[in-house]
């Protein structure tokens, strides 16, 4: 690769003149041209431009919980559900001798018919379970072996092997089946976050007159340099709403949050990294791709999921796609305008199907300068599309549900879903003696991963 990119940064107006943006709302020598510095100390006025040019297009990164989930209200500081677990049994566990197999914390019951594999499943035998009344080892009988340790294609002492359950087998005129399997399942709980943050302004500054026309990615506009920063702090924190969901992690016992009296929350990530499946180097050919499509086999089963990536990982995924088009590799293969050479040449992809349905986007967090994009970590993200049903425990009945759906706190007197107000004695406020204008904003929500399991976090 001969082409190399070097990120920019802030420059400066020429000569000895530059310019820094100032965090505070009014007016300082910092942030605005003075007469002496810039302006009519020149021979001849320059032509000033009123409207700010906007070099960075819509900076907001919020989106990603918006396509793909849900809000719901909640009234606990508690939230909790159930998640059903395997219907087949299976377990692992070590060969210990001739016809025992130690497995802790077992299932399995006596008459019912296993296949024993290592873990490359070369070997494999089928037996029968004759004493399953210990807790942490079965006793078994193959059907095509004198013991688990002997003749050709038998295991070792001491292999580790994998086990399932494919039925059962009883003598004529004996008892039925010892035992009894209750329903598996998970009990999962998140607790909400309260998410803060205000905007402050002095009434002095209040009154005075913008020299730029500046405008923000909900279409505000104006010469007020307040009603400027007012905008960008709303537009801020609705993409905190959102990254706090997205990167929450609860305190651990014993650390020094939880000791200064923070819970924390169980965010996207965290929730995939600790019940998901995770993935990690580069996608470079089909196999990568197929192992998803492995994945999902021995998970959910849901024919259509949603990847979103960052823009390195999308361009791999469409070099991979591309090599799969025979023409690719000799002839052009233009794709739009019915291949027309003389338009559009389009060299991506936005899905695919390898056994399962698989649509491509990507994640404006995973590629902004200021967020992810900047301390990398994560590639992207594979979510199903869809609902699931759970079992509600506030509700009391089974309710279907977003995979990823938010919850925040709501009462019949109070809505903590997006709450703003103002204080201070300006801009139309008198609730203070304070000479200012404070707009407060605040939120107590917490993200619902419903079924982790079909998740896939590519790091």
């Amino acid at each position: 690769m001969a082409q190399t990119i070097t990120f920019g940064g802030n420059g400066t107006l020429g000569g000895s003149t530059s310019l820094t943006p100032a965090p505070s709302k009014g007016l300082q020598n910092s942030n605005y041209l003075s007469n002496a510095d810039y302006t009519f100390a020149q021979q001849f006025m320059p032509d000033l431009y009123e409207k700010e040019f906007e070099k960075y297009g819509n900076r907001s990164i919020a989106s990603f919980l918006r396509m793909v989930g849900a809000e719901l209200p909640s009234s606990s500081d508690l939230i909790k559900w159930t998640e059903q677990g395997r219907l087949h049994v299976q377990g692992s566990g070590t060969i210990t001798d001739g016809n025992t197999v130690a497995v802790t914390g077992h299932n399995f019951r006596t008459n019912q018919t296993i296949i024993v594999s290592n873990a490359a499943g070369s070997i494999q035998v089928k037996a029968l379970v004759t004493d399953a009344s210990a807790a942490d080892s079965v006793e078994v009988a193959p059907y095509s072996l004198a013991d688990m340790v002997t003749g050709t294609g038998s295991f070792s002492a001491n292999d580790a092997v994998k086990i399932f359950v494919f039925g059962s087998e009883f003598k004529k005129g004996t008892n039925g089946m010892v035992g009894s399997l209750q329903a598996d399942f998970e009990a999962k709980e998140n607790n909400p976050i309260i998410i803060k943050d205000k905007y402050e302004v002095s009434g002095s500054e209040l009154a005075h007159v913008g020299w730029v026309e500046v405008t923000t990615e909900n279409g505000a506009s104006g010469y007020l340099w307040y009603l400027k920063s007012e905008h960008e702090t709303r537009l801020r924190f609705e993409d905190y709403l959102e990254t706090s969901m997205v990167e929450g992690e609860p305190a651990a016992a014993g650390s020094a949050a939880l000791a200064a009296g923070y819970k924390g929350t169980k965010g996207l990530f965290y929730e995939i990294e600790n019940g998901g499946n995770t993935s990690s180097g580069d996608i470079t050919d089909r196999d990568d791709l197929e192992a998803f499509a492995k994945v999902l086999d021995k998970e959910g089963a849901i024919q259509e999921n949603v990847l979103f990536v960052n823009r390195d990982t999308s361009f791999k995924i469409d070099r991979v796609l591309a090599d799969q088009n025979n023409s690719g590799a000799s002839t052009s293969s233009y794709g739009l305008f019915d291949n027309d050479e003389d338009m559009a040449l389009n060299l991506g992809f936005t899905g695919f199907r390898i056994g399962y349905d698989f649509y491509k986007s990507d994640w404006k967090y995973l590629n902004d300068a200021t967020t992810r994009g900047n301390i990398g970590g994560i590639d992207g993200i594979m979510v199903p599309a869809g609902t699931t049903t759970i079992y509600d425990q506030v509700l009391g009945q089974n309710a279907k549900r977003p995979f990823l759906h938010v919850r925040y706190r709501q009462s019949a007197t109070e809505d903590r879903k997006y709450k703003s107000w103002v204080t201070g004695s300006a801009g139309g406020a008198s609730t203070t003696d304070k000479d200012n204008m404070e707009v407060h904003f605040l939120s107590e929500r917490a993200l619902c991963v419903m079924g982790a399991n079909n998740f896939i976090l590519m790091q």
